[in-house]
């Protein structure tokens, strides 16, 4: 096949500048989202005591949220085409990454924090004594079910404009 030159990124100035457009897009937006409440799901694991399943949790959460930071600054800067053979299907390579990373890794790490909460259920009773884990896995499993939400929602952002026949993510 054809190779497909990269899509084109803002102008060249010499230096580094922001591409003001991606940040006022849907996918930029989205994208700002999924970085904050991604911060904030590993964050809270990781403040908190957690074992068992709770580490793919974290692993996968912290995973996909440096993917996402590393596509936003690309995306931000307009430096796409600086990624070798991925830089030529960047449009594409959101998409796979909104759908198959985002979303399937934020909704198993949202199932199993969700499954620890509800284990954890019995020490949200009033005059338990002990520390209790209850409310941290609540968060987290809420905070983890948005964001599945925002990267399916980004997901769905890039397939439409896939579907369009447009090769940029703006």
């Amino acid at each position: 096949p054809p190779s497909v030159p990269p899509p084109p990124g803002p102008p060249a100035r010499g230096s580094l500048s922001l591409h003001r457009a991606y940040l006022r897009s849907p996918l930029g937006l989205l994208r700002l989202g999924q970085l904050a409440l991604g911060a904030a799901f590993w964050v809270t694991v990781a403040a908190h005591k957690y074992e068992g399943a709770a580490h793919f949790a974290l692993f996968a959460a912290v995973l996909v949220w440096l993917l996402t930071l590393a596509l936003f600054g690309l995306s931000l800067l307009g430096r796409w085409e600086l990624v070798p053979w991925l830089g030529s299907r960047w449009l594409l390579t959101n998409l796979v990454h909104d759908l198959a990373l985002g979303v399937g890794l934020y909704a198993a790490a949202t199932g199993i924090m969700g499954h620890k909460a509800g284990q954890r259920s019995y020490c949200n009773l009033p005059g338990y004594s002990q520390h209790c884990l209850y409310g941290a896995y609540l968060s987290a499993s809420i905070c983890g079910g948005i964001t599945a939400c925002l990267y399916l929602f980004s997901g769905l952002y890039c397939l439409s404009r896939r579907c369009r026949d447009q090769r940029d993510i703006i």
